[in-house]
């Protein structure tokens, strides 16, 4: 997820540059190149000093994310007057990074840095952004581009919420005051609409974990968002009106950032690792959640220092588990993770995650777990068992080897004190053990309803990899089962 929000936000600075270079918008591409390059540099310098002041590992990646967000908001210098423009970019930069290290409660930073930045200027430098990424001339990358990345972080909740609140309240409160058409133009022609949600609104690290309160959030950022909105003669800006909901997403939806300490680390299958790690208190999750882990790397690789893993431990446990799996060409990340010493910390925060168990006791269940994805259901049955409750539940678990299988203690335990069925296949039958019980094969329609007689009155969990994710979707299309009843684990990046 980062690094495709990092791509699309170079792309739309290039494409900027073109632009302007051919007359669309009344910027030299030198200015805008100055402006961004400018806001990258002393946004690095910024991060590094509070970095080593903090004694934290800095998110390069995050800082570029955010000195571009800032180079597409504030006005790039006009006429060549470039020193003039020096001061309010090196302060936006430093406001910025001081809001992700100061401006913190449990090591995680409540505001949108670079909406805090920009707020924080206009109020003691008294310099303001200008949102020129709103020119008609961009409109079209910033829709496509927006959707993709909505698409991908699949938060449509949170931005259908905000587009129809900003819509309708730009139309409520300018009835009288402008035509229709009028108000619609300046909507998509002359608003960050579209780039103020895809980029800033979804922001996962200020946003809320659950859906409903995700509503909420789009709704009340979207209602401040609408320029006609005050209180008095107090108007709202963007950045404004996402700051009021960075306070609401920490009231109601708080998460924090802890240094988790390495107990011990265990191989429990092939290429198959335990990390068990001390927390500094019990952490209140649901099962099935995730986290995001941020390492500090001794040499990093193109894909950053952050990755989100499904915290495979139960809500009732003392630690915090992961169960990760590693290949041969894992990439830098997994590699120092692995290289990991009992006594060593990694940071983790940004807890979230919808795929967990349904309110309703009594609904029928399969959990699919292909792999490494087994882990949100060890967290879901370790938590079942440690509360007594029992669950119309059966559980498909599909690896290629028989080696790669872990946790059949917890499945076993589920099996005997909560009557949960679980049924196993092996994927590589040439390698398969003489005695196996399970399914030869991967998963097919008969298969499922063979083990799962009942599978239309039951709603499937389905966690793995993206290739087993979408060929066991497949299955279940094939039997007619309705999408509504078919839910899939995500996370917004890959590990």
């Amino acid at each position: 997820m980062y690094r495709l929000v990092l791509y699309y936000l170079i792309f739309l600075i290039v494409a900027a540059m073109l632009l302007s270079s051919f007359g669309y918008l009344p910027y030299s591409p030198a200015a805008l190149f100055f402006s961004a390059i400018s806001l990258v540099v002393y946004s690095l310098a910024a991060n590094t000093l509070f970095a080593k002041i903090f004694r934290v590992p800095p998110n390069t990646e995050s800082v570029y994310i955010t000195a571009l967000i800032l180079a597409l908001i504030i006005t790039p210098p006009l006429q060549g007057a470039f020193l003039s423009t020096l001061p309010f970019l090196i302060w936006a930069s430093v406001f910025a990074m001081a809001c992700k290290f100061i401006i913190n409660i449990d090591g995680k930073h409540v505001f949108n840095p670079a909406a805090f930045a920009v707020a924080l200027a206009s109020l003691t430098i008294n310099q303001s952004a200008s949102w020129w990424i709103s020119a008609p001339s961009m409109m079209i990358f910033t829709v496509l581009g927006g959707f993709l990345i909505i698409r991908k972080v699949r938060r449509f909740d949170v931005a259908i919420a905000f587009l129809v609140t900003a819509f309708l309240t730009m139309v409520l409160l300018s009835m009288g005051k402008s035509t229709l058409l009028m108000t619609l133009k300046g909507a998509f022609l002359y608003s960050p609409l579209f780039f103020f949600v895809s980029i800033m609104l979804t922001e996962p690290l200020t946003m809320p974990s659950e859906h409903d309160t995700r509503i909420v959030y789009g709704f009340l950022v979207g209602w401040l968002f609408a320029p006609q909105t005050h209180f008095g003669s107090f108007y709202f800006t963007p950045e404004l009106a996402l700051l009021a909901g960075n306070i609401y997403s920490y009231v109601f939806s708080p998460k924090g950032r802890f240094a988790l300490k390495l107990i011990s680390k265990e191989q429990v299958g092939k290429g198959v690792y335990d990390f068990k790690f001390e927390t500094p208190r019990r952490l209140n999750f649901k099962p099935g959640q995730y986290m995001e882990w941020t390492l500090g790397l001794s040499r990093g690789d193109s894909r950053g220092n952050r990755r989100y893993f499904t915290l495979a431990s139960s809500p009732t446990e003392n630690n915090a588990l992961l169960g990760i799996k590693f290949y041969p060409d894992s990439s830098r990340y997994k590699q120092e993770l692995l290289d990991l010493e009992e006594g060593q910390e990694i940071y983790a925060g940004q807890l979230s995650g919808d795929f967990i168990l349904p309110k309703n006791k009594n609904k029928k269940i399969v959990f699919v777990a292909g792999g490494i994805g087994i882990t949100p259901f060890r967290s879901m049955l370790k938590y079942l068992i440690d509360r007594n409750e029992a669950r119309p539940i059966i559980v498909l678990y599909a690896n290629r080897l028989a080696d790669e299988i872990v946790y059949t203690d917890v499945l076993e335990e589920a099996r005997e004190k909560l009557g949960i069925k679980t049924v196993y296949a092996l994927s590589d039958t040439k390698q398969a053990p003489p005695d196996w019980q399970g399914v030869l094969g991967h998963f097919t329609p008969q298969s499922v309803v063979q083990a799962v007689p009942d599978f239309s009155e039951r709603t499937f969990y389905i966690s793995g990899s993206h290739n087993m994710v979408v060929g066991f979707n497949d299955v279940l299309i094939s039997l007619d089962q309705p999408r509504s009843k078919i839910k899939t684990d995500f996370f917004p990046g890959l590990a």
